[in-house]
């Protein structure tokens, strides 16, 4: 498995149109802390929680955003630990190009590192009935 900071994978994002942004934090994690805005380059992260013992679920519904086992996936979460064993995951089932954004999308590395703390573009999804 591949491991980038989270600028870098923003460039692999901006010049691979093909590549898929998996965000595999919760619903809250979502709605209290923001996601990554793929707005400006016409496509949208997936948001598909993985956590330990909803290893079916998951690859269920990262089958429907990546049918392809060649598709380039690069997996995020808050600190780089969850989208590393979501990785892994995929890649035990065959996925071929993978990923983990090892500063995920908070600054759990230092100071400006993680998807937001480093400036790149963040959206947030309020839960339902909120």
């Amino acid at each position: 498995m591949r491991e980038v900071v989270a600028k870098q994978a923003w460039d692999i994002l901006e010049k691979d149109p093909q590549s898929v942004l998996i965000d595999v934090r919760t619903p809250m994690e979502w709605a209290q802390i923001g996601l990554p805005e793929l707005e400006t380059i016409g496509r949208s992260a997936f948001c598909i929680t993985w956590q330990p013992g909803m290893e079916e679920t998951f690859l269920q519904a990262l089958a429907a955003a990546a049918p392809e086992k060649n598709t380039k996936l690069l997996f995020l979460c808050r600190s780089g630990m969850r989208s590393y064993n979501a990785g892994v995951l995929a890649e035990a089932v065959g996925y071929e190009d993978v990923t983990n954004i090892v500063d995920g999308f908070e600054d759990k590395h230092g100071p400006g590192t993680g998807w937001r703390a480093g400036g790149l573009p963040c959206a947030y999804r309020p839960l339902s009935g909120s």
